[in-house]
This record gives C-alpha cells, structure tokens and sequence, in this order.
C-alpha cells in the first residue's frame, strides 16, 4: 500500500513536472488569461483539468479555468455525467448542446471515417463559444503520443514534416490554442485516470472505428517502444531538435542563396565524418505497416 501511495506521488509530480515546464516554455499561461478547458468525457482531458487546477493553486501567476463540453447529441450519450463531475468538483463549467452527430451521419458515406468533419464542426463552435466566455485560451488535451501520431500521419500519407504543436493560432485568427499535456506520456494518464477514478465517456461516434489509420500509426508506435525501449523518446526529442538546413525545404531554409563563408559552423556538411548516434538511438530494422 505504501509502495502504491509512494508511485502515484510520485506520476503526480511527474505531471504536474511536465504540464508546467511546457507552459513556461511556450509561454501557454498569462497573468489574467481564463483559459477554456475542452473536457470530452476521455481520460486525457479528464487528466489535463485535473492538473491545471493543481497548477492554478500553485502558479505564480493568477489566471482563471471554465470547463466546456460539446454535448454532440450522440445516441445513448450520458448528458448527466459531466455536469456532475464538474458540479462535484466545484469549477465553473458550461456545456454546449449542438447535434454534429446527426450532421455527420447525414454528410459522411457509411463505412468512411468520420473524424474530419467531425473535428471542424467542433472546432468552429468551440471558438464561438469561447468568444461568448471571454476566454483568451483554448486549453486542448492532445498529449505527446497524439503529436508523434500526427507527425507520422503527416509524413506517410500527406507528404509533409508536420506534427501538432504545442501552441498556435486557431484558423480564424482570434484564438490561441495551447495543449499544456504536450510533453506528458499516453501511459501517464492512463494510469493517473485509474488512479483518480474519472468517469470516462467513451466516444460512440468515432471510437468505434477500429481501422483509422491514427490507430494504425498509434498501434506501430506501441511496437516500436515495446521492442527498443527508448525510441519514441528519442523521436519526440527530434521534434524540439530541427535543423532546416539539413532538410529539402526551400522555404525553409536559402539553399539558392547558401555560399561559402569561410567560417566553421556547427551546421555545416558533415557527409565525410562517420554517423555517432547514442546505443539507445540505434536505427532498428526496416519493416513494412500495413495500413488497412
């Protein structure tokens, strides 16, 4: 029992850690900003209220939470469990009745995924609610499994070295979109969502496509850190670590205008030394994914 207690204080640290330095070190939180919550019923956003309000008592700076849930009026969706939960745990809260799931049924071909509009849908109403509550910030609960998920969704089926980034500005421009779990392990949360118990909605409307391609990517991540431990550390470092002049991108980085300076520099052409990669990053043997 003590040795129970001992490692859930110690995961709560390690989040608490970790949403932290990536709010300092993306500047996510002001003094003054009241942050939108998107609260989904899943266990990351479960996990990402339950540490930003231990990350509000303790900030140095003040800012404000207020929970929001898009009730998408799937069939069978337990409206009452939410307002409960948020009721229970005293923090201000709203919930949006808007029914994308008749939309989406209407829209999509049966047996397609439904994720796309889906996802626009709830994007655009999120940001007109979050003008109705003076909210400066849209806190999302994405974590870094979902951005290595969407970098490998980028390269290998859209042709781009793109992930999901810890902040940005939302397509209409009048939003900053932060996601404070960027640096926090799926693993993490799933075992802090046992721990605290969080009663988990299970998305009815796409968690039932089993075959989506981010499944797919997610399942071969899984693999990957099963066989070489280490890997998917090492993958999430490189996204933090870029060096454009060492990639094809044109807009990115002056190749036309690249000349020789006559002056060292730890970014120039290194084709003639031998690769010195650390034991762990050792590059494991090529497979073929199958994506159904």
């Amino acid at each position: 029992m003590v040795m129970i207690e001992r490692e859930t204080h110690k995961l709560e640290k390690r989040l608490c850690r970790l949403v932290g330095q990536a709010i300092t070190d993306y500047n996510m939180i002001e003094e003054g900003d009241k942050v939108m919550v998107c609260v989904s019923g899943g266990k990351d956003s479960y996990g990402m209220l339950d540490i930003l309000l231990k990350m509000q008592a303790r900030a140095p700076v003040h800012f404000d939470l207020i929970a929001v849930n898009l009730d998408q009026k799937q069939p069978g969706f337990p409206e009452d469990v939410l307002p409960r939960y948020l009721g229970e745990l005293g923090v201000p809260f709203h919930i949006e009745n808007q029914d994308t799931y008749s939309i989406v049924k209407r829209v999509i071909p049966e047996g397609k995924t439904l994720c796309s509009l889906c996802s626009r849908l709830r994007r655009g109403i999120l940001y007109r609610v979050a003008d109705e509550l003076g909210a400066t910030k849209i806190a999302l609960g994405h974590h870094r499994d979902d951005i290595l998920q969407t970098f490998f969704l980028n390269m290998f089926f859209g042709g781009k070295l793109k992930g999901m980034p810890p902040k940005l500005v939302s397509d209409d421009g009048r939003h900053i979109v932060i996601r404070p779990m960027a640096l926090v392990a799926e693993r993490d949360l799933t075992r802090w969502s046992a721990h605290r118990q969080f009663p988990i909605i299970p998305c009815t409307l796409c968690g039932s496509q089993t075959n989506l391609q981010r499944k797919q990517v997610g399942q071969m991540l899984q693999d990957w850190e099963k066989k070489f431990p280490g890997r998917i550390e090492s993958m999430f470092s490189a996204l933090q670590n870029v060096t454009p002049s060492h990639l094809m991108d044109s807009r990115r980085f002056d190749f036309q205008g690249l000349r020789a300076t006559g002056v060292s520099s730890d970014d120039g052409d290194r084709a003639f030394d031998p690769e010195d990669y650390p034991a762990a990053a050792t590059v494991p043997e090529l497979q073929v994914v199958r994506f159904e």
